[in-house]
């Protein structure tokens, strides 16, 4: 099983799909909008650490394991990869191996050896291939890969270790097997080639160089306090071109022959995908495919600077120009011919982490889920982190990736969202609305329940004796006009007690089945029509039945009703209209008189307001109206125009109930 090298710090992991886009293996898995790295799947290229701008991935530190073998009593050697001059800029080479020293380690040697004996195996084994086609194995991301996700492809792979491992075998060789031996480069995959079951103990540790710099601040030292020491013995050559692209060609002698085809050279976690899937399907026709996961193992994730690459190919390309003009050939051949017999082969094992696609029905429904039903509806903008919509829907069956990760689709999933929470606002708004009426209502009631209670006895007593002395009184004396006023007055006053009376009465609902069109006629019966008012009664309804309070519905349009002539008094209609729906029925009050303005729309139903003259109305009959309607669980809405320079004026109430209690 894999060790994961690379983790996410999930607070800082900001859901960019950044990551998901860059990893060639589809090794991130997004949980709850988190982007998790699976240790089995990845192949430990570096990309998601390169381009996370969070700096929410961390690479598994070694430096423990390191410390381990400059601790345990053998002798030790630092092998420093051949990218090493674009890590340590404006440090020279034999400073930074006084530095590396001054670590502990006896001996400090160039990985570039070992990258020349693995040249020299490449050039022989296409020497010898017989028609077998190979992919080079000098990166361990592209071993990675088509261990987990090529696994038919393993007898395609190089049997030649990388330079990392010639170098250890070739240092073994020459010091011993008892051989501490620690790597230092820019790659994380190194790390993954080191605890690989097939290569085990051939290295004990290995190091990026950003570790590195950080055992360097820890031990404080530093290139001005060093001084200058050379490389150990054997000393490489052309292998330390192996970090820039095609490296491994020229230190070979090999090239891409454009006519030929017999060799193809390439970089890049695109680049390398599709040219792996040529390769297997055969249209790639070449002997050799050599490929590194990054555009040159000088852009390894291991390297902290923010050099762009063609200063890093730069740095290492003077640092090789030089070495090679000061390095001795025929010792150099000396070297290389005493490691002629060095065995220098590996093997490889299937890892396959492939996982089965969906059936196309399956993938039909993920694809409707994430509302795309049709073909124009696959926009393919890549915001998930998939090149397609297809690529995004197979990987969320195989659970590596959430339907969120749409951009369309989140973005649509918003839009419903939004609608829903303005809808529940206003929901809630009304609730609001209706409970601060209710409690105005509350307190009404109890203040007028209290009034009518104290009013009501001394008030008959008044009206009693008025009437007695109006009796008694003659037809033409003094007196009678005032007290007929006074009987009138009290006769008001008498009406606005039984007014509060009813308003503060707590009523219960009493429900049984009535026929909306009976309800409206016995309404109707008992009122005193206006000789310039003309009625209309139209039932919408399939089925006018309801189970309501038949009493307090009537009282109801009563009011709305009597509220109807008052607000005509030149005459005009009044339609009643009754309709509703499998759930609810409604009753429809219309009239043709002058309106409200729409600032008095909040207040109709509140106690005592009124738009009647002084002395035609308490201001009780609507908010009553108000407090039946709820109490029927229903609602009560008002539609009215004042204006006549917007239209025809009038007043609509429409009373809504639910058909069954």
């Amino acid at each position: 099983m894999n060790t994961a090298f690379i983790t996410t710090i999930q607070e800082r992991c900001r859901v960019c799909y950044t990551c998901v886009r860059e990893c060639p293996a589809k090794a991130i898995r997004i949980v709850d909008g988190q982007a998790a790295v699976i240790g089995d799947r990845c192949i430990a290229c570096g990309n998601c650490v390169k381009v996370c701008s969070q700096m929410a991935k961390q690479i598994r530190r070694t430096v423990n394991e390191a410390e381990a073998v400059l601790g345990s009593g053998r002798k030790t050697v630092a092998c420093l990869a051949p990218s090493f001059p674009a890590a340590f800029v404006g440090i020279p080479a034999e400073v930074l191996v006084g530095m590396v020293r001054r670590l502990g380690f006896d001996w400090v040697n160039e990985v570039a050896f070992g990258a020349d004996l693995v040249a020299r195996e490449y050039r022989t084994l296409l020497a010898n291939t017989n028609g077998h086609r190979y992919i080079a194995t000098t990166c361990p991301a592209v071993v990675g890969y088509i261990e987990r996700y090529q696994p038919d492809l393993l007898d395609a792979l190089a049997p030649i270790v990388s330079p990392m491992i010639a170098t250890a075998r070739a240092l073994r060789a020459l010091h011993g097997e008892n051989l501490g031996i620690v790597f230092i480069g820019p790659c994380i995959g190194k790390k993954a080639e080191a605890s690989d079951a097939v290569l085990a103990g051939e290295i004990d540790a290995v190091l990026t160089f950003s570790e590195l710099t950080d055992m360097f601040a820890q031990r404080g030292i530093a290139p001005e306090t060093t001084e200058p020491d050379a490389f150990d013995p054997p000393h490489g050559g052309l292998g330390a071109l192996f970090p820039i692209g095609r490296g491994l060609l020229q230190a070979a002698g090999m090239s891409e022959d454009l006519m030929t085809g017999e060799i193809v050279a390439t970089d890049g976690r695109a680049h390398v995908v599709d040219a792996v899937k040529e390769f297997a399907s055969g249209d790639l026709g070449a002997r050799l495919l050599e490929m590194l996961c990054c555009h040159g193992c000088i852009m390894g994730a291991g390297i902290d600077n923010d050099l762009p690459l063609f200063n890093r190919r730069r740095q290492v390309r003077e640092y090789v120009r030089g070495r090679m003009a000061e390095i001795d050939p025929g010792q150099w051949q000396r070297d290389m011919d005493r490691f002629a017999d060095l065995d220098l082969t590996r093997g490889y094992t299937s890892k396959d982490q492939r996982i089965a696609a969906p059936e196309a029905h399956e993938l039909e429904a993920i694809l409707a889920m994430l509302g795309k039903t049709k073909p124009e509806d696959e926009l393919n903008c890549g915001a998930c982190g998939y090149d397609t919509c297809r690529e995004h829907a197979v990987a969320i069956h195989k659970g590596l990736a959430e339907a969120e990760m749409c951009l369309p689709y989140a973005i649509e999933w918003l839009r419903r969202t939004i609608s829903k929470l303005a809808t529940s606002n206003a929901q809630l708004a009304s609730a609001q609305e209706a409970l601060v009426h209710s409690e105005k209502l509350a307190s009404m009631g109890q203040l007028a329940a209290g009034i009518a209670h104290e009013v009501n006895n001394p008030l008959g007593v008044v009206l009693m004796y008025a009437h007695l002395l109006l009796e008694e009184a003659s037809e033409n004396g003094a007196m009678r006009e005032d007290l007929t006023m006074i009987a009138e007055q009290a006769d008001r006053c008498k009406k606005i007690v039984a007014g509060l009376l009813q308003f503060a009465r707590q009523n219960k609902v009493v429900r049984y089945p009535v026929d909306l069109r009976e309800l409206v006629d016995r309404a109707l019966r008992p009122l005193a029509v206006p000789p310039d008012v003309r009625i209309r009664v139209c039932t919408a309804a399939d089925d006018p039945v309801a189970e309501i309070d038949r009493d307090q519905i009537i009282q109801v349009l009563t009011n709305l009703i009597h509220n109807a002539f008052a607000a005509m008094p030149s005459g005009g209609t009044v339609t009643i209209t009754l309709g509703g729906d499998a759930r609810t029925v409604q009753i429809q009050v219309e009239d043709t008189g002058t309106g409200i303005p729409p600032e008095l729309h909040k207040k109709v139903f509140e106690p005592f307001f009124t738009t009647k003259q002084i002395g035609q109305g308490t201001g009780l009959g609507l908010s009553v109206t108000y407090g039946i309607v709820k109490m029927h669980s229903g609602d009560i809405q008002l539609k009215s125009n004042a204006d006549p320079a917007v239209g025809p004026t009038g007043t609509i109430f429409t009373v809504t109930l639910p058909r069954s209690g």
